[in-house]
């Protein structure tokens, strides 16, 4: 499909065939995988198309034209996992920059920040996103990005992307929003204003749980073309095969989030009801303090609950270890359904102290709602949760 034609297609019909016409020399209707490392010259110094795999593939600039596509981007620059592609975009400052970030974020971003950026001489300063003020008492003379998720990993919470868009573009600073949870099928922060988009395709862009990836989107040409040097010079691109696994999962990620997103409704109603929740995280729920900002930016809410259990750490890793159908495990986005305890999984290389400052409880489980029967999903969650029930009429006897 030709690209002056794309912005004519709705997103189902452009995730199925954005920047993947039929192969010309064999008429297959499916983008080829292109195992080739090299590629022949037309003559000394004359390359072709391609000439270099870490440079450029065929399969990866399918994948790449089709998710620029998705996010309303006038480029996308695709990575071997999540962590390459926020590395990348992390390699736009120099010593000396000031970066405001969100307190509630992924723990690989933390690590990425604390570990290997702030050595090089940044500073960061994380404030609570969902209050635009926070963001814009932090810029400084020296502030040159913001950085924020939205739905935040992993108490959901939502950041108003039009209004920080706003503060930014004023202020002259990159802004940079983490896509993940929503996908572009539910928010595109491009269209509303943000510089890049930064998603890990391991998650709902593959979303059979079988690949890493990673992939920023943006719609100004030369701040593509940098990320693109990066891209190139520090290697870190993904392989032909796993770029062909992206987009095979791309075909069907309009289909499969609608239903992550109404199974993920049903499990959060369902928690928010039960006598055993403290509380419930899923920006969906209209008892959600920031439902109507989620609704302004969203055209759906995704597939990521969390909730907090009635009772200690212990009473939670024991309903998390209790379920059948959800796995115990880490990551999210696939087909499968997935639950986690935060404070010892996912978090667990973040201090005690800063999980607490950013609002995650020891008691909060994280469930990535996978699309199975919301019926089995709710029962299984039931049963788990039953364990806490059991456990307080054993003490009374």
């Amino acid at each position: 499909m030709k690209k002056d034609t794309q912005s004519e297609l709705r997103f189902a019909t452009r995730a199925i065939h954005a920047g993947q016409e039929p192969d010309a020399s064999t008429g297959a209707v499916v983008i080829p995988i292109h195992p080739s490392s090299t590629f022949l010259f037309d003559a000394p110094g004359k390359p072709g198309a391609y000439e270099y795999s870490r440079t450029q593939n065929p399969t990866r600039a399918a994948l790449e034209e089709c998710i620029a596509s998705l996010e309303g981007g006038s480029r996308a620059v695709a990575f071997s996992s999540g962590c390459a592609a926020m590395m990348a975009v992390l390699n736009l400052l120099v010593a000396g920059d000031h970066v405001v970030a969100g307190d509630q974020l992924y723990g690989g971003a933390l690590r990425l920040f604390k570990h290997l950026i702030e050595p090089r001489g940044i500073a960061f300063e994380h404030v609570d996103t969902r209050n635009v003020g926070n963001i814009m008492a932090a810029i400084r003379p020296n502030t040159r990005m913001v950085w924020v998720e939205t739905p935040t990993n992993p108490v959901m919470r939502i950041v108003d992307i039009q209004e920080t868009a706003r503060i930014t573009k004023g202020c002259g600073v990159w802004f940079v929003v983490d896509n993940t949870f929503a996908t572009p099928y539910f928010q595109r922060p491009l269209e509303l204003g943000a510089d890049i988009v930064v998603e890990s395709s391991t998650k709902y862009f593959g979303g059979h749980s079988d690949l890493v990836g990673g992939v920023c989107a943006v719609n100004d040409a030369r701040l593509g073309e940098r990320l693109a040097f990066y891209q190139n010079a520090a290697g870190a691109v993904p392989s032909p095969f796993d770029c062909w696994l992206q987009l095979r999962g791309i075909k069907t990620l309009h289909v499969r989030m609608e239903r992550h997103a109404a199974n993920a409704l049903k499990v959060a109603s369902f928690l928010e009801k039960h006598p055993r929740v403290a509380r419930v995280y899923y920006p969906g729920l209209r008892s959600s303090p920031q439902y109507a900002t989620a609704r302004k930016q969203m055209s759906g809410f995704g597939g990521m609950v969390s909730f907090e259990v009635r009772g200690t750490d212990r009473d939670a890793m024991r309903v998390a270890s209790a379920t059948k159908v959800f796995m115990l495990a880490e990551s999210l986005g696939g087909v499968e359904s997935l639950i986690e305890h935060a404070a010892t999984m996912t978090h667990a290389k973040i201090s005690k102290p800063e999980r607490a400052r950013g609002g995650l409880a020891e008691t909060l489980i994280r469930l990535s709602v996978g699309i199975e029967d919301a019926a089995d999903l709710v029962a299984d969650l039931d049963r788990a949760l039953g364990v806490l029930s059991k456990r307080k009429g054993k003490r009374r006897r």
